[in-house]
């Protein structure tokens, strides 16, 4: 169930990072308030997680799994430039996560 949570936290996470930038720095209402709260519920899953997992197999998840979510998400909906280089750095992001999820430990 905890690991459950931080995948869950980081796609909210990636929901985070797209509401920023759509936000205009912080111009534009709804983007900001939706930036707030997917950045409320990223950070309340993980902290809930870290209950019962290891810090640094969690966080790892976490942010890898924002930041190819981010970058998945950019390249497909915001024009973000698509280059092999860009897509097998993301695979491996990707098979990196997998691996420290498979080697986190629950107390």
């Amino acid at each position: 169930m905890a690991w459950l949570l931080v995948i869950v936290a980081g796609l909210l996470e990636t929901g985070f990072a797209v509401c920023l930038k759509l936000s205009h720095g912080f111009t534009r209402l709804w983007p900001t308030i939706a930036f707030a709260a997917f950045a409320l519920g990223s950070f309340g899953l993980l902290t809930l997680s870290l209950k019962k997992l290891d810090v640094g197999p969690a966080y790892a998840v976490w942010t890898g799994i924002g930041a190819a979510g981010t970058a998945i998400y950019g390249m497909i909906f915001l024009g973000d430039l698509v280059s092999t280089l860009k897509i097998v750095s993301i695979s491996l992001v990707i098979l990196g996560v997998i691996g420290l999820q498979l080697s986190g430990s629950s107390h």
